[in-house]
């Protein structure tokens, strides 16, 4: 495994130079487009270097690849546009601005790339010459859910950058149907690489993918933090939408508290 060197040696440089960064602007968020980034560069360079066959190896270097360059490059757009992140800002706070804890922080980020990466891995070491079927399924489950990330993005930034909005909750779009559906298309995405990887004698690794991305969305960094700061931007309101809305599947959404007393 030593190109998993590599790629921490990568990830520790950049989360170096975005803690740098942060210090002088004083946004945490930059994190999470430097993550993006070095996930699809860590795709890239396990399609260069991998000794699997060229077909799996090519699919993870442009799926993996594009998939992570779209996401810091949305990710960037609100950093570089927007105040601090709530849930960073409440970091900060809670740490006192402390720079060493801050570090380690975005290192810790950089040990997530390394996790991330397994199932690239998987990918570059698959022998299968014969599997354009399986490329073909993990191409579409790559469309279905870059795309559904991408709407959900668009319909939120849409909802956000109109004033009246402000101190409300989106229930635009997917928006009506899951309290985070980008979580729901991110986590779908790393089925691709399980896909590509069918055939690989390090097959249980790609399962790495959804599996650990599912405990951190739902149980670690993302649902907990992000419902925790909606609860304290937008109080009442989030909490009706926690009533009546889907965690991160996709579902019908439940009848609000209102219209159950509503009596025509």
């Amino acid at each position: 495994m030593k190109l998993l060197w590599w790629v921490w040696l990568y990830a520790a440089v950049v989360m170096s130079w975005g803690w740098w960064w942060q210090r002088r602007n004083e946004n945490i968020g930059v994190v999470d487009v430097l993550w993006a980034k070095s996930v699809a560069a860590a795709a890239l360079l396990l399609a260069l270097l991998g000794e699997g066959a060229l077909l799996p190896r090519m699919a993870l270097g442009v799926l993996g690849g594009l998939w992570g360059a779209r996401l810091a490059l949305h990710l960037w757009q609100r950093v570089r546009s927007e105040d601090e992140d709530g849930r960073y800002r409440y970091l900060r706070e809670h740490w006192n601005g402390h720079q060493g804890k801050i570090f380690g922080f975005f290192q810790a980020q950089a040990l997530l790339v390394v996790l991330f990466a397994l199932p690239f891995i998987a990918v570059a070491l698959n022998p299968r010459t014969d599997g354009v079927g399986w490329v073909i399924a993990a191409a579409a489950v790559w469309l279905a859910s870059v795309g559904g990330e991408g709407l959900a993005d668009r319909q939120l930034a849409r909802f956000r950058a109109k004033p009246e909005n402000k101190g409300r909750t989106c229930r635009d779009g997917l928006w009506r149907y899951s309290r985070h559906p980008n979580y729901f298309f991110e986590w779908l995405h790393w089925f691709t690489y399980v896909l590509l990887a069918v055939g690989s004698p390090l097959w249980w690794l790609s399962w790495f993918g959804p599996l650990v991305m599912y405990v951190f969305l739902r149980w670690l960094s993302g649902v907990p933090f992000t419902e925790k700061q909606a609860l304290r931007s937008r109080g009442d309101d989030y909490r009706e939408y926690q009533r009546t809305t889907s965690m991160i599947f996709p579902w019908f959404p439940r009848k609000s508290a209102a219209s159950k007393e509503f009596r025509p």
